[in-house]
């Protein structure tokens, strides 16, 4: 009996030590605001509707912009910060600096939000998480629970994280397996996010390499690109290309099918169809949406639990680009 009695002990004390070490996302619930500000998932989506009708590709930008929250310091609302004195936060570093929009949609809805709930309910990063959800589904892609929970970082993750931690477009397969690995994501995990692409634009700068010095892209592609990029800098730098040529405002696996054919935009989008680890998955999104689809949205909650912030921890900030 004195047995049972001392290993319960040690059970009990087990699932304690569990329990605290356990990662603060167990904390997300989509429940959360249940009580606090029940409206709050209808209130954005009629306004990411709303904004979406107005211009498509706005949705596409604001998927990206949780992308980059998520993976510089986790989900927290830190990418919406706007620099302050000589710190030069995630906005303006170079990977996001000029590419970066939708700000001031997250304000707006932020504000919409606040009216209904109160200044101090809903965190940015929230809305930001549902944001990019309200977005995928509102461009035709799949919907997916939203937990929330998170509060807003008090600090921006500094440019050398942004360096560090996001892909470049002109990155290879094994350095963009790393940075998703180093994030906790499987190689398949990382080609269903990278389906992201498949709406959205990107800047001839981004690309002129590819286009003009890759041997693995369709000549005809290339050169339909080439007339909207000129081959010397600084010129056309800023002249965009749909990143899914054939349906750049529809969320689907057209982009896989893209580079099934080797007409990927980027040198980051190439290389996951290139002999490498990861062409069969690309295959097998091309030829099964709803597989893309399902794994996609299991990735996206995944993505959406990256060290976000909760109880205590950080604010709400009742100005997204500023703290309290």
């Amino acid at each position: 009996m004195a047995f049972f009695t001392h290993s319960n002990f040690y059970l009990k004390f087990l699932i304690m030590l569990i329990t605290i070490s356990s990662p603060v996302s167990a904390q997300l619930s989509v429940s959360f605001y249940a009580n606090t500000c029940p409206s709050v998932f209808d209130t954005v989506r009629a306004a990411v509707r709303s904004v979406i009708d107005r211009e498509a590709r706005m949705g596409a930008s604001l998927l990206r912009m949780h992308f980059h929250d998520c993976f510089v310091n986790g989900c927290d609302g830190g990418v919406l910060l706007a620099d302050t004195g000589s710190f030069v936060g995630e906005q303006n570093a170079p990977a996001n600096k000029g590419s970066l929009r939708g700000f001031s949609v997250i304000d707006n809805i932020k504000t919409q939000v606040d009216s209904a709930c109160g200044r101090t309910v809903v965190s940015c990063a929230d809305i930001l998480a549902i944001v990019a959800r309200d977005s995928v589904v509102e461009l035709g892609g799949p919907s997916y629970s939203v937990p929330v929970g998170r509060r807003d970082a008090r600090t921006a993750g500094s440019t050398s994280l942004v360096n560090s931690d996001l892909v470049a477009p002109f990155e290879d397969l094994p350095s963009i397996l790393q940075k998703f690995s180093n994030k906790g994501f499987s190689a398949r995990e990382m080609v269903a996010l990278s389906g992201a692409h498949t709406v959205g634009q990107a800047r001839c700068v981004n690309f002129r390499d590819r286009i003009y010095n890759e041997t693995n892209i369709d000549p005809s592609f290339a050169t339909s690109r080439q007339a909207n990029c000129p081959r010397v800098s600084p010129n056309g730098d800023d002249n965009l290309a749909p990143l899914d040529p054939q349906s750049p405002n529809r969320f689907g696996n057209n982009y896989f099918q893209a580079l099934t054919n080797k007409r990927g935009l980027l040198h980051s989008d190439q290389v996951l169809f290139n002999g490498g680890s990861t062409d069969s998955f690309v295959t097998t999104y091309s030829n099964d949406e709803n597989a893309f689809d399902t794994d996609f949205a299991n990735a996206m909650v995944k993505m959406g639990n990256l060290s976000p912030l909760t109880g205590t921890q950080g604010e709400i900030r009742v100005n997204c680009a500023r703290v309290n």
